[in-house]
């Protein structure tokens, strides 16, 4: 993962496996961990989510391919 820049935070297992398929389908190469992040608004906790990483040369790429299909890559 060293030099992978993250491009997704999925905060449900549903969403993580919607996300897997599209980025498979694309046949772009991905890699995915568990990592905690700060939610909610007002009652601010310590969350888990998966994370997604790619390299940054197929990043505007992937962002393209995940908003086609309803994602929205995060800003770096």
């Amino acid at each position: 993962m060293e030099g992978e820049q993250p491009i997704y935070i999925a905060r449900s297992l549903a969403d993580a496996q919607k996300l897997e398929e599209v980025l498979k389908s694309a046949g772009i190469e991905y890699d995915v961990e568990p990592d905690s992040y700060q939610g909610g608004f007002i009652f601010r906790s310590s969350r888990i989510g998966a994370f997604f990483y790619v390299e940054p040369e197929i990043r505007e790429h992937a962002a393209s391919v995940m908003q086609e299909k309803g994602f929205r890559a995060l800003k770096i």
